[in-house]
């Protein structure tokens, strides 16, 4: 006999709004506790509890540099938690270019954005990283961001210093707001969040060079960021310097092909960066591979020849916890009403 009931979620566990419990008498008179909510086991190095940004600075503490893919949706971020990275990146220009095929040059809206943020939260117990622009508006409208963003999850929210509409930061013709708005943006951040990571990135060394970038990466450090990206810088030499010269812990942008020389993750960690992340490599590899297989197809006229180069049907399954669906869907169908004692 199973008795279900509801408990309210909260606090660390933002993105659960209700967790079914059942509780059940077994024939050897003893009792199962089962919650239905979480419906997939966590990764061992994480609880519940902890899937909140507390797990981004306990991963921030370690001395090895945090290697952070990114996702454009929960599919991809599954993915990364999978083959086993501690979190992921919920990148900006990928949701543009994957969910809406727009380019990044700051045509979505903070809602537009803040929907596939959270199916990623939802879809891993890993922390995630989101880009959130400019913060879509002056400081005030910073402030209702941050709060949004935290309500879905977010362990640690990426705010940068370009005009709106902002571009990518690889991209030609951008322009940096002044130092003493982005400072204010920052404060703003700082004002409202609980727990989340604030990560500011400046893009002026394309703008002003690289004396501008480190004055403003310093200015925001000391502003109370927790973490300073500067975006795009175009020499290996820039690159080593500026852990030297920031005081503050350092994200490095890892954009193939683009303004950025590619660096080894280890080469990374002795020049003094804390956080790598790669936005759009998964995305980019991914969409490679559809263009090859739909051409083959096309070609072909069959599937047969493409089946060795496809997720395997049991393996889609597993990846989206099928398995665990049915056996939600098993104990609740045994599920009967205890008897009405009045």
């Amino acid at each position: 006999m199973c008795t279900i009931f509801l408990a309210q979620g909260g606090g660390v566990v933002r993105w659960i709004t209700q967790i079914y419990i059942i509780r059940c008498l077994l024939p050897n008179g003893g009792i199962k506790i089962s919650r239905l909510g979480v419906l997939h086991s966590k990764p061992k190095q994480y609880s519940i509890a902890r899937m909140t940004a507390k797990a981004l600075r306990d991963l921030l503490s370690r001395s090895e540099i945090l290697v952070v893919p990114g996702a454009a949706d929960a599919l991809s971020a599954r993915v990364i938690e999978d083959v086993g990275f501690s979190a992921a990146y919920a990148s900006g220009a990928g949701i543009a270019n994957v969910q809406f095929a727009l380019p990044d040059i700051g045509l979505l809206t903070m809602t537009e954005m803040i929907e596939p943020i959270r199916r990623i939260v939802e879809a891993v117990h890993i922390p995630v990283i989101a880009d959130a622009d400019t913060g879509y508006g002056n400081a005030s409208n910073v402030t209702r961001t941050t709060q949004a963003y935290e309500d879905a999850g977010v362990a640690a929210i990426q705010l940068e210093d370009q005009v709106t509409p902002k571009k990518c930061g690889h991209f030609n013709g951008k322009e940096v707001i002044p130092a003493e708005e982005m400072v204010q943006k920052i404060h703003a951040a700082i004002t409202v969040r609980r727990e989340m990571l604030i990560i500011a990135r400046t893009d002026s060394i394309a703008t002003h060079g690289m004396e501008e970038a480190v004055k403003r990466a310093n200015l925001y450090a000391r502003a109370g960021a927790d973490i300073i990206f500067v975006e795009a810088p175009t020499q290996k030499e820039q690159i080593a310097e500026l852990p030297a010269q920031i005081k503050a812990p350092l994200l490095f942008n890892m954009t193939e092909g683009a303004k950025t020389p590619i660096i080894s993750h280890d080469e990374l960690h002795e020049m003094g960066y804390r956080i790598v992340i790669h936005p759009n490599l998964a995305m980019r590899v991914a969409a490679r591979a559809m263009q090859s297989a739909l051409a083959v197809l096309q070609k072909a006229r069959s599937s047969e020849l493409l089946i060795p180069s496809m997720l395997e049907w049991n393996e889609r399954q597993r990846l989206v916890r099928l398995p665990e669906w049915e056996e939600l869907d098993n104990e609740l169908s045994r599920f009967e009403l205890e008897a009405d004692s009045r």
